[in-house]
């Protein structure tokens, strides 16, 4: 893959490329406004003044500074923690826009939240990944561009265009300039298979997948078996997320007790739900990489945390899709 970041990309439409909307207009809603500078600087361009306040009644309010009247604009937001919150907000703004008359309206969520409830695993419950999906459309969204869904399939929960774009090409280049050698893969259970596989393609190493069951009563689970080798190996455990980082510290701890040498752990998204710093804190890795999908706060940091952006990845995306150009051909450069 060809490196967005650096490689800024003013936004000045090439000679022979003609979007087929008007112009573009970046907006980011309060979730993680820091992304969203980072977007706008790639593309030599502003957020459009918006105001997103609550009222005294926690009623969520939007309003715009600029008219997007046939514009072709993105509404960056991801919907994470305080999940229903920013969900609101986005579904509000994309109403906004809506009601402006915008050309084309997609709706940039780096992190889907609510993309782990996408299917019905037990009786009585909800798939509330595929509601949100709904909502979205009905709000106004024309696509959504999205960043390493907890499961691929939810892209056929929308009856509108989806890009889910992966972090792996970054994470995997600065793994491979860490210069790691005898590296193994791991994935801490074998839902997060078919994601591993793919970076150990991407890095050129072998890979071992944990075993895990949970009990009976679904209260928890144990570590059964290890599919692979470590011993005297460096391990990288891959996942789309690290949320409790129950999960991750468990198979650090038991790859080591089969011999690994050094553990990292490795995610797209930092959601770092509690109790995940004070479990990370104490455990052995030598090293956590996340991205900022997420907006990670100050007293979330650790030592031995790398945040990796992907405000350069998701502007030249945001250009591609607005001029007319493959999404995935930057991806098989």
């Amino acid at each position: 893959m060809s490196d967005p970041a650096h490689n800024p990309r003013p936004l000045v439409t090439a000679p022979g490329i003609f979007p087929m909307y008007g112009r573009l207009v970046l907006c980011s809603g309060t979730a993680n406004r820091p992304l969203a500078d980072e977007i706008a600087a790639h593309l030599g361009t502003e957020l459009l003044p918006c105001d997103v306040t609550q009222f005294a009644n926690s009623n969520t309010f939007v309003r715009l500074g600029k008219s997007v009247r046939g514009s072709d604009v993105f509404w960056i937001q991801p919907t994470s923690a305080p999940t229903n919150d920013n969900l609101m907000e986005l579904l509000i703004a994309l109403d906004t826009l809506r009601r402006d008359s915008a050309g084309r309206i997609t709706a940039v969520i780096p992190y889907y939240g609510y993309g782990r409830s996408d299917k019905k695993d037990e009786p009585r419950v909800p798939i509330t990944a595929r509601l949100v999906a709904d909502m979205l459309s009905v709000a106004g969204a024309d696509r959504v561009l999205m960043m390493d869904l907890h499961a691929g399939q939810i892209q056929g929960f929308f009856s509108i265009p989806v890009d889910d774009i992966t972090a792996s090409h970054l994470l995997a280049r600065y793994v491979r300039e860490k210069g790691i050698a005898n590296g193994v893969v791991v994935s801490p259970d074998l839902g997060s298979a078919k994601k591993a596989r793919n970076f150990a393609i991407e890095v050129d190493w072998p890979l071992a997948l944990i075993e895990k069951r949970r009990s009976a009563d679904g209260g928890s689970t144990r570590v059964m078996n290890l599919i692979g080798e470590v011993e005297g190996r460096d391990v990288v455990i891959v996942d789309d997320e690290i949320d409790t980082a129950g999960t991750i510290v468990n198979a650090a701890h038991f790859v080591l007790s089969r011999g690994a040498r050094r553990v990292y752990a490795m995610a797209t998204h930092g959601i770092f739900s509690p109790p995940a710093i004070d479990r990370l804190r104490e455990a052995p890795f030598e090293e956590i990489l996340v991205t900022n999908t997420v907006l990670i706060p100050p007293e979330k940091w650790l030592p031995n945390m790398r945040i990796l952006s992907v405000g350069a990845l998701l502007g030249e995306v945001i250009y591609r899709i607005h001029v007319g150009q493959s999404v995935g051909e930057m991806f098989d450069e």
